[in-house]
């Protein structure tokens, strides 16, 4: 809402402007009228809308290009010059803007008092054939007949127009209205049937207007919609036909501001679009923190998917994914998310997937995920203040403190495209929908986890501090490539020789035959030389699902970094260990585009 109001008077000198003004501040008529008001403001706390109010006494021996400056910073003009008019003043007022940016206008059938006909037959014309022109007002100076309705109805004109909402020529709400009231039915229908149910409704009335709806109050709505429209209530619910028909008929009463309250609390502006403060609240994370979703913010998310999972498999069709995303204003996710998180047999998003999307949101840039949990609604589902309280953040674990600065999630990751597969249990991935990422949970000794694994280009020589901040590094060679375990001989010894990062040597391709690697040691005694565990095996190239186990070991290091690999195989260590954080990262390293392809 705006922060303050400026209402223009305009007419031609002595039809009683600054009488007008007077008579308001004084609450009497004035003995002596002066030529021209000084610009006065009523304080917010006695306006009925609560916003400060600038009155503007225009006077019409002032040039062209001063009313151009006044109409400019005005919020609405009120004219007082009923010959001139259509004339003069609509004309001049408008003639440098476009149809759709007009300045709002109020006609006004000043000094009541002295004539004993009603002036509204001539203005009502007047007011049908301009659709910018808000209300017309008889009023009196002299009687202080309407004046405080005047300058009410002004400032309820600019704080709650009609101009955005509703269009008087087609005698119908507009796009940009039924598209924003259809958001927030399908947020308020919280089991997504496309109805909203007493309960959905009593919660839809209580978090605009807080306080609930009669029962009998509830029923002369539903009664209303059903005498005018035969779709509008369903199995005793009310539709979205029926609810864009509820606002139509206020706006046509003159109960803007009822749709305005109900748009302005969903976080829209006067423009119909979400404003920046909605979507984007101000959120501060220490330098040496990440941030994740909590617990109640899972429970949302959860709810979210719910609803909209339609035939109960635990994944999101193409279709299912779509209607989630009804209330974006855009598709936020593309192909190459099905290849970031698990996916069913039918390549759909699995709910462990889904969840998993949302968790790497967070990780790597909090603000999207707040600009998404806006459009979803969170804090009006989950009534809190905005959608920061979805998000917590926690300290850079086994990090250096000139590493861990920026808002880097804390644990960052990266393998090879063929290991992420692996971890995905994907087949075949497109290059075109390939990502850099892939996030899904483990377990260790029973405690569920989510992996992120990331893959860092091959070029070792220009690796960025945000490259390796990580849990674990994963280096990755093709035993079938001699050439392939030096390019990871060199990263280790470059960057990680001297780090307290773990690391573990993945040996790719093991259903091929092994070459004898062109380097100093074979990889076994390159890692027995740096105390690292033995090379890992691992091949895509297999028709039984492949085995999780290569993860569940990173997890398990990015746990507890200090761990031996006599630990790794002690059964006691884990009943002395305690519960690390919630998401793992691994770095690693893409050598060869060969194993991006099929073979």
């Amino acid at each position: 809402m705006r922060k303050d109001v400026r209402i223009l008077l305009v007419g031609e000198p002595k039809v009683g402007k600054t009488s007008l003004i007077m008579s308001l501040v004084s609450e009497e008529f004035p003995d002596e009228v002066p030529l021209r008001a000084e610009e006065i403001t009523i304080p917010a706390d006695v306006t009925p809308e609560r916003v400060p109010t600038h009155i503007v006494d225009y006077s019409g021996t002032y040039t062209r290009t001063s009313l151009y400056d006044e109409t400019h910073m005005a919020c609405i003009a009120v004219l007082m010059s009923m010959p001139q008019v259509t004339s003069h003043w609509i004309p001049l007022i408008n003639e440098r803007t476009d149809k759709d940016s007009r300045l709002p206008l109020i006609l006004v059938g000043n000094k009541s008092d002295l004539v004993e006909h009603s002036s509204m037959e001539t203005i009502l014309p007047i007011m049908n054939q301009y659709s910018e022109i808000e209300t017309c007002v008889e009023c009196s100076a002299k009687n202080l007949k309407n004046i405080s309705e005047l300058f009410y109805y002004a400032q309820k004109a600019v704080l709650h127009p009609t101009g955005p909402l509703y269009s008087p020529e087609d005698k119908e709400m507009k796009p940009s209205c039924i598209k924003a009231l259809t958001r927030i039915f399908k947020i308020s229908d919280l089991d997504n049937d496309g109805i909203l149910n007493d309960n959905e409704l009593n919660f839809f009335q209580r978090t605009c207007f807080n306080i609930p709806l009669a029962p009998q109050a509830l029923e002369d709505v539903k009664n209303v919609v059903r005498k005018n429209m035969s779709d509008g209530v369903k199995d005793n619910g009310l539709t979205l036909k029926g609810f864009l028909f509820l606002h139509t008929l206020f706006i046509q009463r003159g109960r803007h501001e009822t749709t305005w309250t109900v748009l302005r609390r969903f976080g829209y502006d006067d423009d119909l679009e979400l404003t920046q403060e909605y979507l984007f609240p101000l959120l501060k994370i220490p330098p040496d923190c990440t941030t994740e979703l909590n617990h109640n913010a899972y429970l949302f998310l959860q709810s979210v998917f719910d609803k909209h999972d339609k035939d109960r498999d635990c994944a999101l069709s193409p279709d299912e994914l779509k209607d989630l995303f009804k209330v974006f204003p855009y598709m936020p996710w593309g192909p190459d998310v099905n290849n970031t998180v698990c996916t069913n047999e039918q390549g759909w998003i699995t709910y462990q997937g889904y969840l998993s999307q949302w968790t790497l949101t967070t990780y790597l840039d909090v603000q999207r995920c707040l600009e998404y949990l806006g459009y979803l609604g969170y804090s009006i589902i989950q009534e809190q203040e905005s959608q920061t309280a979805a998000v917590t953040s926690k300290r850079l674990r086994g990090i250096s403190a000139s590493t861990c600065r920026r808002n880097r999630p804390s644990l960052e990751a990266a393998v090879k495209v063929a290991f992420c597969r692996l971890f995905l249990r994907q087949k075949r991935i497109r290059e075109d929908h390939m990502s850099y990422y892939a996030m899904s949970t483990t377990y260790v000794y029973g405690q569920e986890k989510y992996l992120l694994l990331h893959e860092v280009l091959p070029d070792f020589e220009f690796l960025s501090e945000a490259d390796l901040a990580c849990d674990v590094v994963c280096l990755v060679y093709d035993i079938s490539n001699p050439r392939s375990f030096e390019y990871c001989a060199k990263v280790y010894k470059k960057h990680f020789l001297d780090s307290k990062t773990p690391c573990v040597i993945i040996a790719a391709k093991s259903d091929l035959h092994e070459a004898r690697q062109y380097y100093s040691l074979s990889p076994l005694d390159f890692c027995r030389k740096h105390k690292l565990h033995p090379p890992q095996m691992f091949t895509c190239n297999t028709d039984e699902a492949p085995s999780k186990d290569i993860c569940t070991k990173l997890t398990t290091m990015a746990m507890y970094p200090h761990m031996t690999q006599a630990d790794l195989k002690n059964s006691t260590f884990w009943l002395r260990a305690s519960v690390g954080a919630t998401v793992f990262a691994v770095l690693g390293f893409a050598m060869y585009k060969a194993l991006l392809k099929q073979r």
